[in-house]
C-alpha cells in the first residue's frame, strides 16, 4: 500500500458505540500513567505539542506565533502523581526563544493553578512533593518570540510515562465548522491512541509520522479515508454517528501501518485495522456477525475475529509479526504457518468450526 493510496472504512454501522475508556496497560510493558499535552497556541508547522515531554531534549514545542495574554501550554496527568522535582527547559537547543520571563504552575485537581516557580535564563524548576494532577506554563508578558519548549522534565511517584510515539493530530473543519468541537475530541482521542497502536504494529527500523491532519469533507462517500499522513472523514457520517469515534481509530491504524506494496492482501489490512479497533479500543461494539458464512477473508471486523481466535490459540504476538512482515514487503500466506504450525486455511476451518459450536 503506498502512502499515497486512500484506504476508506467500509460503510457499516454499529449496534452500539462510545467514546471508550483510555486503558494503555495491556499494550505497554508498563502500568505507568500517561500525560497530555495541550496550549491556547497554534503549533508552528511539525513542532508538535508532544516534543515537550518526549524525553529528547533535541525536540522541541514551538507556537505559530507570540504569546498573549492569557496563553499557556499545559500538560495534564491522568491521575494525581507525587511529584518530587519539575523542570522546564524553554528554548531552542541553540538556546533561542528561551524565555526572558514567565510562571511555572502546578495544579492538584487540573482546575485550580499555584505558582510553582519563576522562569531563570530559560529555567524554571520546583519541587512540590505532592500529589500533581497538572502543570502549566505562562510566558511573560509582551514575549517578543513564539513560545518555545524543550523538555519537561517530572520525577514522580509513580512515573509519567513520556510520549514514546509524539503526535499531532491538525484538525480542519472548513467544510462544517460547526463540528470543530467534535473533530478536536476526535483527534485527542486517536492522539492518546496513538502510541498502543505504534506499540502494537512496531517494527525495527520504522518511524512513525509526527504530524497528522485530520480533515471533515462534504461528497465523501465512505465514512472515513487516510493515506499520505492525513484522515478524511464525512461530515455527513459523523453528523448522524457522533459516537463512531472507531472509525477514526481504524483510520489511524491505517496511518501507523504505513504498507508501501500493493501485493499484501486487502482483507488483512482491514483486519489489522479492525483488529486494534474492536480487540483494544471499543470491543463492546464489535456487533453480531453470520458464524455460518464467516470466512477468514470476510475483511474488516470478520477478518479481525478470526485474527483474535489465532492470537489467543497461538501466538499473541501475530498481529505484530505479520504487520512487520507487510510493511516490509515480504508477506505471504506461509507466514501463518511458520507462526502457527497451521496453514491459513487449516486456521479458517478451525476458527468456523469454534464459532459454529
Amino acid at each position: 500500500m503506498s502512502k499515497s493510496l486512500f484506504v476508506p472504512i467500509r460503510l457499516v454501522m454499529l449496534t452500539a458505540c462510545a467514546w471508550a475508556p483510555w486503558s494503555d496497560a495491556a499494550v505497554f510493558a508498563d502500568e505507568a500513567p500517561s500525560a497530555v499535552a495541550e496550549s491556547t497556541l497554534a503549533t508552528d508547522s511539525d513542532k508538535i505539542r508532544q516534543f515537550a515531554f518526549d524525553g529528547d531534549d533535541q525536540t522541541y514545542f514551538a507556537s505559530k506565533d507570540a504569546p498573549g495574554a492569557g496563553d499557556s501550554f499545559t500538560l495534564a496527568f491522568d491521575e494525581p502523581v507525587v511529584v518530587k522535582s519539575l523542570a522546564v527547559q524553554s528554548g531552542k537547543p541553540d538556546g533561542a526563544g528561551a524565555l526572558d520571563s514567565g510562571t511555572l504552575q502546578t495544579s492538584d485537581d487540573g482546575a485550580a493553578f499555584q505558582d510553582a516557580a519563576k522562569f531563570e535564563k530559560g529555567v524554571a524548576r520546583a519541587e512540590p512533593g505532592r500529589p500533581i494532577k497538572a502543570i502549566r506554563i505562562l510566558p511573560g508578558e509582551g514575549a517578543a518570540h513564539p513560545l518555545v519548549i524543550r523538555e519537561i522534565t517530572v520525577d514522580s511517584d509513580p512515573r509519567v510515562r513520556t510520549f514514546v510515539y509524539p503526535v499531532e493530530i491538525v484538525v480542519d473543519v472548513a467544510d462544517a465548522p460547526e463540528m470543530k468541537d467534535w473533530a478536536e475530541k476526535a483527534a485527542r482521542t486517536c492522539e492518546r491512541w496513538y502510541g498502543p497502536i505504534n506499540e502494537q504494529l512496531k517494527s525495527d527500523g520504522y518511524k512513525p509520522i509526527h504530524l497528522i491532519r485530520m480533515n471533515l469533507k462534504n461528497g465523501i462517500k465512505v465514512p472515513a479515508m487516510a493515506g499520505g499522513g492525513r484522515i478524511t472523514g464525512s461530515v455527513k457520517w459523523f453528523k448522524d454517528h457522533p459516537d463512531d469515534v472507531g472509525a477514526m481509530i481504524h483510520e489511524t491504524v491505517h496511518i501507523v501501518q504505513s504498507y508501501h506494496s500493493r501485493k499484501n492482501p486487502g482483507w488483512l489490512v482491514e483486519g489489522i485495522a479492525d483488529y486494534i479497533r474492536f480487540f483494544q479500543y471499543e470491543p463492546a461494539n464489535i456487533g453480531r456477525f453470520n458464524a455460518k458464512t464467516a470466512r477468514f477473508d470476510g475483511n474488516y471486523r470478520i477478518s479481525a475475529r478470526f485474527l483474535a481466535y489465532v492470537s489467543n490459540q497461538y501466538d499473541k504476538d501475530l498481529v505484530l509479526k505479520l504487520n512487520r512482515a507487510m510493511r516490509a514487503g515480504s508477506y505471504s500466506e506461509d507466514l501463518f504457518k511458520e507462526f502457527t504450525g497451521k496453514t491459513l486455511h487449516e486456521l479458517d476451518e478451525e476458527w468456523r468450526a469454534s464459532i459454529q459450536k
